[in-house]
């Protein structure tokens, strides 16, 4: 077979049918046949077979890539779609979705510029649209979509670094003003601002918040964290005391980040408050809802009360509206403050092409080239609406409250806190002496629970450290997991913990000597 062949073209498109016909057959046969998230296998037995398959070897044709790829990648890959699959924030997929991947990977729009997308732009600016409305920003909101929260975070933060640094060379008098002198325009120089900025975050925040602070030149030490109360929301009354603290001392707040959706507890920020203390301040407000916005089509839209006064706005689809990997948006109120990441270059958007107001999505991106991951969620739209898509996302939510009452009333566990989301951060508590000895054996029969279930395959649960202790957690976002589900999961973990803790408590050593 020619290399031409392989190409996408009108000649090829029969071939294109019967290629991407067998693949679906075997993905969908994998997924209809699967009966655990995964096969347990380790990297040191995996690992062989792919390093042993030469490239410069090619097997032709695509049923027999498949009967490769069966082997070293769909046999052992992890399957979110199973209901006991519980660790990460990665969701089962909706259908219409996979449908507009399919769709966008064969036409493949770039979505930087009208002449390389035509329709797809205006899509995406649509989809824009109905999230801000959704969020409630005005008409002068506008965003762009992105590879997933930390970019979004990213951006955000670079619009509020240079929003802040030139409100604080206007205030000073420099922008535009003739007779300034130049040591004081020296003194007001981005370079020179830029080491008093400081970032304010929930201490639960996501660590994209300081991976954003160092690539935008501050360094993680600009991120200053706020205390949360032990519900894992930001207080306040702390905000306010680090606002204040900056001011006295010369440190310029350039954004407070809110988060709605920890990461950890899905704990939800109180964003009116905060919003109230940055309006009063004069500082860029951020909200990382890449988990929560799934609050924006869900009957518990109550739980965003705020968010439309915050300045940007992070959302992932790729999360709560069950969108394939990537998904996601950074959305501001003003556009205007868009124009810090607009550059034009004469190949590609020249100035000239913003005056005939031609609409190219790379003036307002950080990114070049971009896929048109829109699609996905015009698609789920087009063909679930807003309200499927919050049904589903409200399921898991009420799946977390009942399996937080589970785990209340059962005495072998410890529950952090009360869930807002569909997160929980948990532990087994074993009978043992309250003292280090105790909860260093408390740590590793937790640790070696999730080690022990993973490898066994049967469910797959993340881990975290609370107060410098280990912890388990669930992250529920598949409407099919059940209360039945998380029981037996919780049966699972509490004898891998005992198992462990048989064979290394003091009393378990002291009996073989």
């Amino acid at each position: 077979m020619s290399s031409r062949s392989n190409l996408l073209n009108d000649r090829t498109a029969e071939h294109y049918r019967r290629s991407l016909a067998h693949g679906v057959e075997r993905v969908a046969a994998k997924i209809a046949a699967t009966d655990r998230p995964f096969t347990g296998i380790t990297p040191a037995e995996l690992a062989p077979s792919i390093s042993a398959i030469d490239l410069d070897q090619p097997l032709e044709t695509p049923q027999a890539a498949l009967d490769e790829l069966e082997s070293v990648y769909l046999r052992d890959a992890v399957y979110f779609h199973h209901p006991r699959y519980l660790a990460h924030l990665n969701c089962p997929v909706v259908i219409p979705a996979v449908l507009g991947e399919a769709v966008l990977s064969a036409v493949n729009s770039s979505l930087d510029t009208w002449d390389q997308s035509a329709g797809a732009t205006l899509i995406e600016r649509r989809l824009i649209q109905w999230t801000a409305d959704r969020i409630g920003f005005g008409r002068a909101a506008d965003g762009i979509f992105t590879s997933g929260g930390t970019q979004s975070n990213l951006q955000a933060l670079l619009l509020a670094r240079d929003e802040t640094c030139r409100l604080v060379r206007e205030a000073a008098g420099v922008t535009g003003a003739a007779g300034i002198a130049e040591d004081a325009k020296a003194e007001l120089s981005t370079a020179r601002i830029l080491p008093k900025l400081r970032i304010l975050t929930s201490e639960c925040s996501h660590f994209s918040i300081e991976k954003a602070a160092t690539l935008l030149g501050l360094g993680a030490e600009a991120v200053l964290p706020v205390p949360c109360g032990e519900d894992r929301r930001m207080r306040p009354a702390a905000l306010a005391e680090q606002l204040a603290r900056c001011e006295r001392e010369g440190e310029v707040v350039m954004a407070v980040v809110a988060t709605a959706g920890t990461t950890d507890f899905g704990s939800i920020d109180p964003l009116p408050e905060i919003a109230g203390l940055c309006e009063a301040a004069g500082v860029w407000m951020h909200v990382d809802a890449a988990y929560g916005c799934g609050l924006l089509v869900s009957r518990r839209r109550s739980l965003l009360e705020g968010i439309d006064r915050a300045d940007s706005v992070t959302v992932d689809y790729h999360k709560s509206f069950f969108q394939p990997v990537s998904s996601s948006a950074v959305l501001v109120r003003d556009r205007d403050t868009l124009r810090h990441v607009t550059y034009h270059a004469d190949y590609l958007n020249p100035a000239r092409a913003a005056e005939r107001a031609i609409p190219n999505q790379v003036d307002k991106s950080i990114q070049t080239t971009r896929r048109f991951d829109a699609l996905k969620l015009w698609m789920t739209l087009r063909v679930m609406g807003a309200d499927g898509i919050g049904e589903l996302f409200d399921e898991v939510i009420d799946r977390a409250a009942d399996a937080w009452k589970l785990l209340e009333a059962d005495e072998r566990f410890e529950v952090v806190t009360e869930p807002q989301l569909s997160t929980l951060v948990f532990r087994y508590l074993p009978a043992l002496p309250d003292d280090e000895t105790g909860a260093a054996l408390t740590d590793q029969a937790n640790l070696h629970a999730r080690e022990a279930l993973f490898a066994s395959g049967d469910a797959i649960v993340a881990g975290t450290v609370v107060e410098g202790r280990h912890y388990l957690k669930f992250t529920l976002l598949n409407p099919e997991t059940t209360l039945d589900d998380i029981a037996a999961v919780l049966e699972l973990i509490a004898g891998h913990a005992e198992q462990h803790l048989s064979a290394h408590s003091p009393l378990s050593t002291a009996q073989a000597c």
